[in-house]
């Protein structure tokens, strides 16, 4: 659900601060803020000053979608009048990159973590079942769990690929998204007496079928590059690329993202390389109990999605911690548990459910990842 005011995640885009340099206001005013009218229809984007003045003229208001990118609602109907704007993704095994381009300006660059924790999460789940049915009584099944005339995908691969398409279709409800180009992964294979070995039944595969799938079910116009293209498309371009993965930076990821889209676009060079950095929320599941016993033999319920009223994950002002989010809760002191909205470390257990203010729920944490200062000078 849509939050009613901004988060005070950052500065608001364009607006002046004395310890933001030059650079950085420059590098502000080159970003492209999404714009949906009155009834949700994606308009094309508009620079932070015209978003300024069409909140202090009383014509729009601040939101955010559950990706927490920042977005402008008209408060009166429009009828689009939308240029092409193309999606490119280049899929990872730990981070992945998403970016939209016109036919000359970068709207959004996205660095997204990809999720790894479906696939321990599943063992486990197999571990429990299998002790399960060592016991006295049986519970009977609850649901049809046969897999005859259904196609199998494995948790891990689903989580992984449904992730990328559904951060395409969040931002696909505030950008008219035309076309999507994504990078053609390959499977390690080997060759077979009769056919290559590992390339109808790999993971990679499998996945990325299915989200191809999911994309055109989107009424996106899918093109494929493979690897070597995307290189060639960046020497074209003349940009460079870090082998640092993990660096939160314009060329670990989402330099890829950018020349996908751009040779599809049109556009010559990114006009902003502003980066927004995403982490999906991660529930536990409901389970009956803990998985050790505590002292005494009791076990007490673990998981679910709902602490005292609030579900997991929604973000909260707290007096004393700021801006945080709710995690699990204390049965007997009746309490919550606050987390930081980056690093998701807890801050606390004993946060009181009446000192909480609410401002939205969002699938995924984040932010606006600042300027190195290197590279301000």
């Amino acid at each position: 659900m849509h939050g009613t005011m901004p988060m005070p995640l950052m500065h608001h885009e364009g607006s002046y601060n004395p310890g933001i340099d030059q650079e950085e206001r420059k590098s502000f005013r080159s970003m492209r803020i999404p714009v949906v009218d009155t009834r949700g229809v994606p308009l094309m984007p508009c620079t932070p000053a015209k978003a300024r003045q069409l909140f202090k003229s009383g014509k729009a208001r601040p939101k955010r979608n559950k990706l927490g990118i920042f977005f402008v609602q008209l408060c009166y109907e429009q009828e689009p009048s939308n240029q092409p704007l193309v999606i490119g993704i280049d899929p990872g095994s730990k981070f992945e990159g998403f970016s939209v381009v016109g036919t000359q300006e970068t709207v959004v660059n996205l660095m997204v973590e990809a999720p790894t924790h479906v696939k321990d999460a599943v063992k486990t789940r197999r571990t429990m079942r299998r002790a399960r049915r060592f016991r006295k009584w049986r519970r009977p099944e609850r649901y049809n769990n046969r897999l005859k005339g259904k196609k199998r995908i494995p948790p891990s691969t689903r989580s992984r690929w449904e992730a990328k398409a559904r951060v395409v279709a969040h931002l696909k409800a505030i950008l008219p998204l035309t076309d999507a180009v994504v990078e053609d992964v390959q499977a390690v294979t080997r060759k077979g007496k009769r056919r290559k070995w590992n390339l109808a039944f790999s993971p990679v595969q499998v996945g990325k079928q299915h989200l191809y799938s999911l994309l055109t079910e989107m009424s996106l116009q899918l093109h494929l590059k493979e690897g070597w293209e995307t290189k060639q498309l960046r020497e074209q371009y003349d940009l460079k690329k870090t082998k640092n993965k993990v660096k939160q930076a314009f060329e670990s990821h989402c330099v890829d993202s950018w020349v996908l889209a751009a040779c599809m676009s049109g556009a010559q060079q990114p006009s902003c390389q502003r980066l927004w950095y995403v982490v999906g929320a991660v529930l536990h599941r409901r389970q009956l109990h803990l998985l050790q016993f505590l002292k005494g033999g009791k076990r007490k319920p673990y998981g679910g999605t709902r602490s005292l009223g609030f579900k997991r994950g929604t973000l909260v002002i707290h007096p004393t911690y700021g801006l945080c989010m709710v995690g699990d809760f204390d049965r007997k002191k009746h309490t919550v548990s606050l987390h930081h909205y980056r690093t998701n470390k807890r801050l606390t257990r004993g946060g009181k459910p009446t000192m909480c203010m609410v401002k939205t729920w969002m699938a995924w944490r984040s932010w606006l990842v600042c300027l190195p200062r290197r590279e301000r000078l």
